[in-house]
């Protein structure tokens, strides 16, 4: 089986890269990380890149051109074909972004297009929202936009504060980037008009309420 060649983008500890790590280990998954660059040269993520045998890169971000260059030779030396961004927290290069356009992707701890940037978590808890979430998107130059892939849902619960929502979101961004990109790897993903159709996929069919219409639950789910 030929799999996809995936170079990751990391700035820190590199939770989202563990999780398509643990999802590139099987033998059945599309996909391969071949190469994971960091700008940071203390990024954690870096020690699980090591452990699973994954070459490995520093380049500095004290300028976005320099940068550009510098990971562009990496990732073509490695034959990389798509590009995953995965807790990288610097703003890239606009041609760096038009050149790899649909072959790269973020995962941002908000359902866009609410909540771009930074604080996600905090800014939905401070607006009020009942549900927030995660969000995998192809990249446009523009911070957080981009057509979007997939995204998880979880309810908002009272006693909420940013460390515990930004746990919850975190758990189902490690269960969405793995399948988004299988999705990608498999050759079931084509952006049309800048929306993302993805082919042969189900769509859940029931709606979530919260608070829930007099049923005594967390949450309430019924046929939409």
């Amino acid at each position: 089986m030929r799999r996809l060649r995936v170079g990751v983008l990391i700035s820190g500890r590199g939770s989202n890269l563990q999780a398509l790590i643990g999802a590139c280990a099987a033998e059945t998954y599309p996909a391969e990380i071949v190469l994971v660059i960091s700008n940071r040269a203390g990024a954690p993520g870096l020690r699980l890149a090591a452990a699973a045998g994954i070459r490995a890169a520093v380049v500095p971000h004290r300028d976005r051109r320099a940068f550009a260059d510098a990971a562009q030779r990496l990732l073509l030396e490695q034959n990389v074909e798509l590009i995953s961004l995965a807790g990288f927290m610097r703003i890239l290069d606009t041609d760096f972004v038009e050149m790899w356009r649909d072959r790269m992707v973020n995962i941002h701890p908000s359902l866009l297009p609410a909540f771009r940037g930074l604080h996600a978590q905090r800014r939905a808890l401070e607006a009020g929202v009942r549900f927030a979430g995660c969000t995998v998107h192809f990249v446009r130059p523009e911070l957080d936009t981009g057509p979007i892939i997939g995204q998880a849902v979880v309810a908002v619960h009272p006693d909420d504060d940013e460390s515990a929502l930004s746990a919850r979101i975190l758990a189902v961004e490690h269960r969405l980037y793995p399948l988004a990109l299988r999705l990608i790897a498999e050759g079931r993903v084509r952006v049309v008009a800048e929306r993302v159709e993805v082919m042969n996929a189900e769509v859940p069919l029931a709606a979530v309420l919260n608070p829930p219409d007099c049923t005594g639950e967390a949450l309430a789910s019924f046929p939409a």
